[in-house]
């Protein structure tokens, strides 16, 4: 399987991964993006090549989440994304951190109040919420261009101009490139003449 079909598919692999950490005594906590998310919160139904990791996350003394860079990945996790590979037959990358490089511009504010978890066995998932995915995906489609399929899961996402508006100030302020504001502008029209 060089894909994931759909969100059954994505919930056996982290499954699989939650049981190889639970025979270790492992507890790991993820916050993931992308396509994976869109299809495990049932906004889109899509293949995906990979789950996108965005962030580690940690509870601190009083309880409040905290949000790390993900690379690298713990070694227990790691070993057990190559042994999901290989028996499933996933590329050995098809959990990975590339999005983490959205650290260095700043995550998306808010972000530790936008997550919805799923209890894995010893991996704990954070899957990001709409607020969250939109501007996530503003950001990705500004970069990539109107044919990308970020474009194509913003229209999924029907968001509303409240949205939409909220996004665009945080990509602003992520990529302080002086065509930003005139490319996000091109986004936003064109989701808002597709969807509906």
């Amino acid at each position: 399987m060089d894909e994931f079909p759909g969100a059954g598919a994505i919930d056996q692999a982290l499954a699989a991964v939650g049981d190889l950490l639970a025979a270790r005594g492992a507890r790991i906590a993820v916050i993931i993006v992308g396509g994976a998310t869109l299809n495990l919160l049932g906004i889109v139904s899509r293949s995906t090549g990979d789950v996108d990791v965005i962030a580690l996350a940690d509870r601190d003394a009083e309880g409040r989440l905290k949000l790390r860079n993900a690379e690298p990945f713990p070694a227990e996790l790691q070993e057990a994304i190559r042994t999901v590979a290989r028996d499933f037959g996933l590329s050995e990358h098809w959990m990975n951190a590339a999005v983490g490089k959205q650290w260095s511009q700043g995550l998306p504010p808010g972000i530790e109040d936008d997550v919805n978890w799923r209890n894995y066995g010893g991996l704990q998932v954070g899957l990001v919420g709409r607020r969250t995915l939109i501007a996530l995906k503003l950001f990705a489609a500004v970069d990539r261009g109107p044919s990308s399929v970020h474009v194509q899961d913003l229209i999924e996402l029907a968001p509303t101009d409240p949205e939409l508006k909220y996004a665009a100030e945080g990509v602003e302020t992520q990529d302080t490139s002086p065509e930003v504001p005139r490319l996000i502008q091109q986004g936003i029209l064109y989701v808002q003449q597709h969807h509906g």
